[in-house]
């Protein structure tokens, strides 16, 4: 099991365009429900429950072999917003630029190919990991992970927090991470037994309003 992938793939610093993004921290800092460390990681933990959960089960997905069109459809049904829909193929097209540039994959140009505008980024860092000869359990982890550095690392930012509190949070829930990868990668086991509904659809409807009005405001640190 290729382990060096899951690590480059997890990295900050691979090319994905997930820098320019918070995942909805800049809106919690903007209106003060973030504003030191200890509100950082209660806004982390209920990002990972949520859209952190459901992007983990698409990615598990995906890794499974699942029909990424299919999964689409289900990753549109779990994020009702339009801007955050806009984000997450912006994500998910830059991701699979560098992902085909990678660990290159007919099942990757396929999609490249099928979905010109983008594709759910879940779905694209599942067929990731898939094409670097990761498991569904890996894909799980890294968009669990994903979920919770982003708005860590970008808060170090919009705060002028401490790194090493930032890296104390993430520390702090790597338990619940493996948890929900877990739950995650059991749900995408059910899929072809039990349907899309197996997959976990749980909702943040004030992370979807916040990213509404952060997409509206002229000046911004951060794309979401």
């Amino acid at each position: 099991m290729n382990r060096a992938a899951l690590l480059l793939l997890a990295d900050g610093r691979f090319p994905s365009g997930g820098h320019a993004h918070s995942g909805g921290a800049e809106a919690a800092v903007t209106t003060g429900r973030v504003h030191d460390a200890a509100s950082l990681r209660e806004f982390c933990r209920g990002r990972l429950h949520t859209n952190g959960l459901v992007a983990a089960g698409l990615a598990a997905a995906a890794a499974t072999g699942h029909d990424p069109l299919l999964l689409e459809e289900a990753a549109d049904a779990r994020t009702p917003t339009p801007a955050q829909r806009q984000v997450t193929r912006t994500l998910g097209r830059q991701l699979l630029r560098a992902a085909r540039a990678t660990w290159p994959s007919p099942e990757l140009d396929t999609l490249a190919a099928a979905r010109p505008r983008g594709t759910h980024q879940p779905i694209v860092l599942g067929l990731t990991a898939r094409a670097a000869g990761l498991t569904p359990q890996d894909a799980a982890h890294a968009a669990a992970y994903d979920s919770v550095s982003a708005p860590a690392t970008a808060t170090v930012r919009l705060l002028s927090l401490d790194p090493f509190d930032a890296t104390a949070i993430l520390a702090h829930l790597t338990t619940d991470l493996d948890h929900i990868a877990q739950h995650a990668t059991d749900a995408a086991q059910r899929l072809r037994t039990e349907g899309i509904a197996a997959l976990p659809a749980r909702s943040a409807p004030l992370l979807d309003i916040t990213a509404e009005q952060h997409a509206a405001r002229p000046t911004r640190l951060f794309a979401s």
